[in-house]
């Protein structure tokens, strides 16, 4: 069977919304199936390797797309796609024969994340959290003094300590996170400080002589403008772990990361 996205399409066509598995020919290669996974859903979760369960799988982690292999799973790994798992991998038939898979099974969308009024939050330890990040500073000697002086402006202070974390990439592999933010729209009053491979831009609109507290905007890739009351930092925890925002990446993955593209830094 020759794999592509189409093929992966009318495999989950057949599978269809609920809970359902496959056996696929036994001359797949199931490391293609799973990069061609990889590159739609993201990184994906191990759920079962040389035929040892993660101990720490629960409901909330894809444990529905073991159950139809009965234990006989020797490999699956799985991804979260709004409220659905999908996994693949290899499992052993009711004969003992080792056998490309692919399963999926129903998901429980996440609540939205909840922040009480007088809540004060670090926003940025919460993204670190969120993202699982332990390396060190990637970029903790910018000279902020000289990019400002060349915009023309300071910048707001999340922004400048999510560059110094993070450096050069994107979150999830979706929001890029631009080093310098793009005066391109400086005569609508804005400031690009992120964009999307939709070709979303994630903007402020940079009217204050305190640029902490400028606004999140998003001019959409088909040109609408919608402001946010929050910073960037903020707005970043909330597309991706509340399904619920307009800009949501959390129905399409349950864990989150940073793809760093230097990573020879």
């Amino acid at each position: 069977m020759e794999l592509t996205q189409a093929t992966v399409n009318d495999l989950l066509a057949r599978l269809g919304p609920g809970d359902g598995h496959m056996h696929l020919p036994d001359d797949l290669d199931p490391q293609v199936l799973t990069d061609l996974l990889d590159g739609r859903y993201g990184a994906p979760r191990t759920l079962v390797l040389d035929g040892f369960t993660d101990p720490t799988v629960d409901e909330s982690g894809g444990a529905a797309l073991l159950a139809p292999f009965e234990g006989r799973a020797v490999k699956i790994r799985a991804w979260a796609y709004g409220d659905q798992w999908v996994g693949t991998g290899t499992a052993r038939d009711a004969g003992g024969v080792e056998r490309p898979v692919l399963v999926v099974a129903h998901r429980e969308v996440p609540e939205p994340l909840a922040v009480a009024p007088d809540e004060d939050v670090d926003w940025m330890e919460r993204l670190k959290g969120i993202t699982g990040w332990t390396q060190h500073a990637r970029r903790p000697d910018m000279d902020w003094t000289e990019v400002e002086s060349r915009l023309g402006t300071a910048l707001p202070s999340d922004y400048k300590c999510m560059v110094e974390t993070f450096g050069e990439g994107a979150f999830d592999g979706y929001l890029d996170l631009n080093q310098e933010p793009w005066p391109g729209l400086r005569e609508d009053g804005l400031l690009s400080w992120a964009g999307t491979e939709h070709e979303d831009l994630y903007c402020w609109r940079a009217d204050g002589d305190d640029p902490d507290r400028w606004p999140v905007v998003v001019l959409s890739f088909d040109g609408e403008y919608v402001p946010f009351d929050c910073r960037a930092a903020e707005f970043v925890c909330r597309i991706l772990i509340d399904p619920h925002h307009r800009f949501t990446m959390a129905r399409y993955f349950d864990t989150h990361w940073f793809m760093n593209y230097r990573e020879g830094d």
